[in-house]
């Protein structure tokens, strides 16, 4: 706490912590940690509140990494958010770090799936889509060879953020169902293939499901690297959806047919469908080629791009070429065939011309001829619109492919609407980038502490979407809204725009220096907006934040 006037006023900031708080209470993740991980009366911090400090540092919108969650608490008010046992000195490095080796020592997978499929079962969460995907996190430090077959590699590998020259690790992620939980995360070596790791994952995922005796079976859906007929289509054992890669010879001739040969579908959106049946792989599936709209004017637009910036450079290449001259006529039609070759958009033409001019010195007398010299190529480009109607007919097209073969359970619109969803995973992976969350890298040097931290950054991601999820579904439920950026009322706001509105809520406490106690607290800044909100987060927020002496009638106003 920051001291004001010789110790009679202190204050600390409150913001939108507490309903970070409030959702890890709702959903006892400190408990759910600590009953799994050894208990130690000597730690004054156990491994769960350790874990929720983390988990406030990460929603903290403060430009502050995880690994100084020490100093995130100096100005908060730690007490409201922690426990009122607690204070800021509590929370040191040794603290964070013996929460860490605890969580490794017992499995960051294993802890994180038992603490999220809790989660999702006890509040009916749980359905049975899952999307999966995996993302590259960039490490930073330097890291030995790893001689742990249990710990992961930190080392250079396909840089999905673009980054060859920093190591990294991979997040494997699956999430499920409406409010996008995720149900399990898998730290995996920082050269991991996804074609690999996709059946890896589900076979962890689907073991762990049995164990817990979850009845039914879950649906998975992924990007196209799970399409492997060495893998999926030798399993088959359960319900799959997923692209199909288009450098299968199969796949490339149904994208590029004819548009008057396919029987389309319309469709919402912009997108229009054509089901084909397929063996590949020697399994009996459905195919879906898939048109949308959108992705033709986004891809038609990237092509024309490109054909002007060819051009531009083709201007130059003609140019240089037209006045080049060549010994004979052969080597000049050999060099043009050549040119034309690296020509597929453009069509060339070229009209030969003899090079030629007189030998001798001085002014040519009359009646002397001129010889040949050399020979150039008049060359001339226009686009290729055959080539170009080709290509065009195959933008926004892709092909879906699924094993469940019942088109009237499984309508063709169902298999499109849940592959769009993929994007819920995607999102997950931009959230854990996000600058304001400060979790798109990690700065520990021991790989096994690295593990540790990618299970509480998931952790993270889980807070967030479950209260975001129960808080729209509240006021949906409730017919209530709460403005937007543009002062809009809507029923679905980002959490991250919820917290932004709480910003500058403090806790001001007033000190008796004689007694040298707190005699008096009081949360300032709490508007009627703000009150609503904190309502709607339900009984732990209105706790923290003292709001449990209102009506709540009046502050939802009801």
């Amino acid at each position: 706490m920051s001291e004001v006037s010789k110790g009679q006023i202190q204050t600390t900031a409150l913001d939108h912590l507490g309903l970070v708080a409030a959702i890890c209470q709702d959903l006892k993740i400190a408990e759910r940690i600590d009953s799994r991980l050894p208990s130690d009366s000597q730690r004054k911090v156990s491994p769960g509140r350790a874990v929720v400090a983390m988990l406030l540092n990460g929603l903290g919108f403060t430009n502050r990494r995880m690994y100084l969650t020490h100093q995130f608490f100096e100005s908060k008010a730690i007490e409201r958010l922690l426990g009122p046992d607690l204070n800021a000195k509590d929370i040191t490095d040794y603290t964070l770090g013996h929460a860490l080796d605890d969580i490794a020592e017992y499995g960051a997978s294993r802890l994180f799936a038992e603490v999220a499929f809790g989660i999702a079962i006890d509040n009916n969460l749980l359905e049975d889509k899952n999307h999966l995907d995996t993302t590259s996190i960039l490490v930073h430090g330097a890291y030995e060879v790893n001689d742990d077959p249990k710990t992961i590699e930190v080392v250079h590998g396909f840089s999905k953020d673009h980054r060859p020259d920093l190591k990294q690790i991979v997040l494997s992620l699956v999430v499920n169902g409406a409010s996008s939980i995720p149900l399990w995360m898998d730290p995996l070596d920082g050269n991991s293939s996804d074609k690999v790791s996709f059946h890896e994952t589900i076979k962890k995922v689907e073991d762990f499901r049995a164990q817990i005796d979850i009845k039914g079976k879950f649906k998975w859906i992924a990007d196209a690297a799970l399409y492997t007929k060495e893998r999926l289509l030798k399993s088959n054992d359960y319900v799959w959806v997923t692209r199909v890669p288009e450098n299968i010879r199969e796949a490339k001739d149904l994208i590029e047919k004819l548009e008057e040969e396919i029987a389309w579908v319309e469709g919402e959106g912009g997108y229009k469908t054509a089901e084909y049946k397929s063996f590949y792989g020697e399994i009996e599936q459905r195919w879906l080629l898939v048109f949308s709209k959108q992705a033709y004017e986004r891809e038609r637009k990237t092509l024309e791009k490109k054909l002007e910036r060819e051009e531009e450079k083709l201007k130059q290449v003609v140019w240089h070429f037209g006045n080049q001259e060549f010994h004979c006529e052969r080597d000049a039609r050999k060099a043009f065939e050549e040119l034309k070759k690296k020509c597929t958009l453009h069509t060339l033409t070229g009209k030969l011309e003899v090079v030629d001019k007189h030998t001798g010195r001085g002014r040519p007398k009359k009646g002397f001829e001129k010889v040949i010299v050399g020979y150039r190529m008049d060359t001339r480009f226009e686009r290729n619109h055959g080539e170009i109607a080709k290509l065009l007919n195959k933008k926004g097209r892709f092909i879906l492919a699924t094993n469940e073969l019942d088109s009237q359970g499984y309508k063709n619109e169902q298999i499109l609407g849940e592959y769009k969803e993929q994007q819920n995973v995607e999102g997950g992976f931009r959230f854990l980038k996000d600058p304001w969350f400060m979790l798109d890298s990690i700065f520990l040097k021991l790989p096994r502490r690295v593990e540790a931290l990618m299970m509480v950054m998931t952790l993270c991601l889980l807070v967030y979407n479950v209260g975001q999820y129960k808080l729209r579904k509240r006021l949906k439920e409730s017919n209530m809204t709460l403005p937007n950026q543009l002062g809009k009322e809507v029923c679905n706001p980002t959490l991250k725009w919820i917290f932004q509105i709480m910003e500058g809520i403090d806790v001001v406490y007033f000190y008796n220096e004689s007694l040298s106690e707190t005699t008096r607290e009081v949360i300032t800044n709490l508007n009627k907006l703000r009150r609503k909100i904190i309502w709607l987060f339900g009984k732990n927020a209105t706790w923290i934040y003292e709001l449990y002496y209102e009506n709540e009638a009046s502050c939802l106003g009801t």
